[in-house]
């Protein structure tokens, strides 16, 4: 039987060789193809990938697939980030694009992202449509392309560099005098950020910089436990910070200048708090409903309008596509900011954190401590556990409910924009939300001091497994 594909808040992944098969990955291509092949334009479609395993014969597969159905593939050579992908979609006017990629994931996984021709990933209004072509495809095995397969190629580099550098004040960087360590994690990050850093007179150096399909032999999340190459370096080269980003290069790491791994909660407040000053952009601000409240004091504080979305970046571009947000953010490390693509893009996160730094003369941490001067403390919490098929079920039936209370704290509120987030009459929240791209339901907490944040962490981590 075929396997039911499933595109999540960020496109469908699986497992290579296991779910992820040629037979499925002809059946998700042809799905997106006859979709296409539906909308008005002209139905040119980029191919991209990261660099995972066998992504080349992946994006050629599918190019030969498009060409099937009458949609013309634009052929991205080199392994590249999403949010170049994107930029080049909106340059290029294209249909949209199909990404290889499982973003952080695990190497033994791979996915496909299918963007819209807005440069966003595709809305789940979309991504059920395409659904619906996979499933009237039957269970007949999808044939292999028998297409020449000689098309047009692209490079997304020269555009996107130049886009950043109009973006991001590098001159600003140079004069400062801002030591950098870039770490792309082996991902599609590599041969972006160290070059144009280095091209503006910035000192830079790198780790990880050459391909490894394994990643190092876990995965390409730029997470503090993973990092501690990229720190090595800071000391080595004296670096005052340094600059991750992930497999696709759409999440970003941020170390501070004494090797302190500062949080994406973090990074996103203070980012929208130097926009705000340095640019003068008042238009609005968006999280998820999972990262912190410190963003909410700070639009209040700031006179903002602030948007609060589901989890997934998708509802996010929408606001950068309206042009109602100056900056939009997840606190799974996903930000994009106005007139940039309505994707996430952790290229730009660091090189915005390298400018604030620069601007500022502060280290990260004094800016941290200067924010909770002026608005407060809050200090968020994530935590994952990993679920049986069973335990998934029964867990997802718990989420149903609305408990009054959550060990001896009274529940004020209960919001449902996305998973079960229970607010507590000290202004104090912990948000559940099981994964869609991963057997795992997430724990988000919040307090306003460090103490109150142990127990509550505590206590949302035992009200998942009390019962399973």
């Amino acid at each position: 039987m075929p396997t039911n594909i499933h595109f999540g808040t960020s496109g469908w992944r699986a497992i290579v060789a296991d779910e992820f098969t040629l037979p499925n990955i002809r059946r998700a291509v042809t799905g997106i193809a006859r979709y296409v092949a539906k909308q008005p334009g002209d139905h040119r479609i980029l191919v991209g990938r990261d660099p995972r395993f066998m992504g080349e014969m992946f994006v050629d597969e599918a190019a030969r697939l498009l060409a099937d159905h009458a949609v013309v593939p634009e052929v991205i050579p080199e392994a590249a980030p999403t949010p170049a992908i994107a930029y080049a979609v909106r340059q290029r006017k294209t249909s949209g694009a199909i990404n290889f990629t499982a973003s952080h994931n695990p190497p033994e996984y791979n996915g496909i992202k299918f963007s819209t021709p807005d440069g966003a990933p595709a809305l789940p209004e979309v991504t059920k449509q395409i659904e619906a072509e996979i499933v009237a495809l039957g269970d007949t095995p999808v044939p292999p392309s028998r297409h020449e397969g000689k098309f047009s190629q692209v490079d997304v580099k020269p555009d996107y560099l130049k886009r950043l550098a109009e973006l991001v004040d590098l001159k600003a960087i140079a004069k400062a005098g801002l030591k950098v360590v870039v770490d792309p994690f082996w991902g599609a990050g590599r041969g972006y950020a160290l070059p144009l850093l280095n091209a503006h007179g910035v000192s830079a150096a790198s780790v990880h910089d050459y391909r490894d399909v394994l990643f190092g032999g876990h995965a390409p999340e730029p997470d503090d436990p993973l990092l501690g190459d990229c720190k090595a370096k800071m000391r080595e080269t004296g670096a005052a910070l340094g600059i991750a980003s992930d497999g696709d290069a759409d999440r970003f790491g941020i170390v501070d200048s004494d090797g302190t791994f500062i949080q994406p909660n973090y990074v996103i407040a203070l980012l929208f708090d130097y926009l705000v000053e340095s640019r003068g952009w008042r238009n609005g601000v968006a999280k998820s409903v999972a990262t912190t409240n410190l963003i909410n004091a700070l639009a209040e504080h700031h006179k903002v309008s602030l948007y609060e979305t589901p989890v997934g970046f998708k509802y996010i571009g929408e606001l950068i596509n309206q042009d109602k947000i100056a900056i939009g953010g997840e606190e799974s490390a996903g930000l994009t900011i106005r007139g940039h693509v309505p994707e996430k893009d952790g290229i730009l996160a660091g090189l915005l954190v390298a400018e604030m730094v620069s601007v500022r003369g502060k280290s990260l941490g004094e800016q941290l401590n200067a924010l909770f001067a002026k608005v407060g403390s809050y200090f968020p919490v994530r935590e994952n556990f990993h679920l049986t098929a069973e335990a998934k079920d029964k867990f997802t039936e718990k989420l149903k409910r609305d408990p009054a209370e959550l060990a001896g704290r009274k529940v004020s509120k209960v919001v449902r924009t996305d998973g079960l987030k229970l607010i507590f009459d000290d202004g104090s929240w912990v948000c559940y939300r099981l994964s869609g791209t991963e057997p795992v339901v997430r724990a988000y907490t919040e307090a306003r001091s460090k103490e109150d944040s142990a127990r509550l962490t505590k206590a949302a981590e035992r009200w998942v497994t009390e019962e399973l």
